[in-house]
C-alpha cells in the first residue's frame, strides 16, 4: 500500500494526479484522516493499514508565521509528525520519502556556487530549523528513507509564486521583484515523479536534491522568474532590493541546488523554463475544457 499524507496539499494533490495517471493505487491522507502529530492515531494507522511506501507530503509552510503564532504548530507538524511518520515506517518496514528545504542551510553562499546534500546546515529560521529537526528524526529512525530538499515550489495546485504574479498581473501595469535572492524554481510535477522514481529505482537511501534545472553559469532571481512568467502580458517587471520587503524569516540569499547525485540516478531534469511553460500549457488546456464545457451546457 502507497500512503500519501499531506493528500490535499499543492505536492500531495500533485502526486496523487501522477499516480493516477499511471494507474497506481494508494491511499491519501490529509489530517482529517491522519494526524500525524498524534503519535497513537499515527501507529493505529500503520498497524491497520501497514503501508509499503509512505510520501509525507504533510508540512507547516507558512514560513514567516512560524516566527510567532505559527511556532508551536510549526515544531509540531515539521519535527514530532515527521518523528512519528518515521518511527511508525521503521517499526512496519515502509520506505520513506520526506520533502524537505534550502532552509536547513543558511549563510550567505556566494552567487554561482551550489548547495550539495551533504554540506553542513545552518538553519536562520524557524521554518529551517523545524525541517532540519525532521531530517535528524529519520535518521534516527531507522527507517530506510529518501529526504528531498527542494526550493521555490510552483505548480497547478494551490496558492504559489506563479499565481501571485498572475494575479497582481491583472490590477498592475507595473511590479516590482527581489533580484538579490538566488536559487532554481521547482514544478511540483517534476518533484512528483522524482519522488516515485527513486523508489521505483530502488536508489540509494538519503538525501538528494531536486529542483528544475538551468543553464551553465545562469543566475536566477525571483526578478528572473517573475519576468518569464509575465514574459507575455503587458505587465513591466522591474528588480528591487529585498530590503523594500519587510518579512519576519530570514531567506536564503542562495538557495541554487547542485542536482548532479539525482540526475546519477537516470532521472532526467527539464530546465525551470520548459517546466514553467508546460505548467501553463495545462492550465490554458484545462481552461479551454471547462469553457468549452461551459457553452455546450447553455
Amino acid at each position: 500500500m502507497i500512503l500519501i499524507t499531506g493528500g490535499n496539499g499543492q505536492l500531495g494533490t500533485e502526486l496523487r494526479h501522477l499516480l493516477d495517471e499511471r494507474g497506481v493505487s494508494y491511499t491519501a491522507a490529509d489530517v482529517n484522516e491522519l494526524d500525524i502529530t498524534d503519535k497513537a492515531s499515527v501507529d493505529a494507522f500503520f498497524d491497520k493499514n501497514r503501508p509499503t511506501v509512505v510520501y509525507n507530503c504533510a508540512a507547516y509552510t507558512a514560513v514567516d508565521k512560524e516566527e510567532g503564532e505559527g511556532k508551536e504548530l510549526g515544531e509540531k507538524i515539521n519535527v514530532d509528525g515527521t518523528r512519528n511518520i518515521a518511527q511508525a515506517c521503521a517499526r512496519v518496514g515502509a520506505v520513506m520519502v520526506q520533502i524537505s528545504t534550502d532552509y536547513v542551510f543558511g549563510g550567505a553562499l556566494p552567487i554561482g556556487q551550489e548547495r550539495f546534500p551533504d554540506d553542513k546546515k545552518h538553519p536562520e529560521s524557524e521554518y529551517g530549523r523545524t525541517k532540519d529537526l525532521g531530517e535528524q528524526a529519520i535518521v534516527a529512525s531507522g527507517a530506510k528513507y529518501y529526504v528531498i530538499r527542494t526550493a521555490w515550489l510552483f505548480g497547478s495546485y494551490g496558492p504559489n509564486f506563479v499565481f501571485t504574479m498572475q494575479k497582481l498581473a491583472q490590477t498592475h501595469a507595473e511590479l516590482t521583484v527581489v533580484n538579490d535572492q538566488h536559487g532554481i524554481p521547482t514544478w511540483s510535477r517534476t518533484l512528483a515523479e522524482f519522488m516515485t522514481h527513486l523508489v521505483d529505482s530502488d536508489a540509494a537511501i538519503g538525501f538528494y536534491h531536486l529542483s528544475n534545472d538551468k543553464k551553465k553559469d545562469e543566475d536566477v532571481t525571483w526578478f528572473d522568474f517573475a519576468t518569464e512568467i509575465l514574459k507575455n502580458t503587458k505587465t513591466i517587471v522591474k528588480p528591487v532590493d529585498s530590503s523594500a520587503f519587510k518579512q519576519a524569516a530570514k531567506r536564503p540569499f542562495n538557495s541554487t541546488m547542485n542536482l548532479d547525485k539525482s540526475k546519477a540516478t537516470g532521472f532526467s531534469i527539464p530546465s525551470w523554463q520548459e517546466a514553467l511553460a508546460k505548467m501553463l500549457e495545462q492550465g490554458d488546456l484545462r481552461a479551454d475544457k471547462a469553457k468549452t464545457k461551459g457553452e455546450s451546457s447553455k
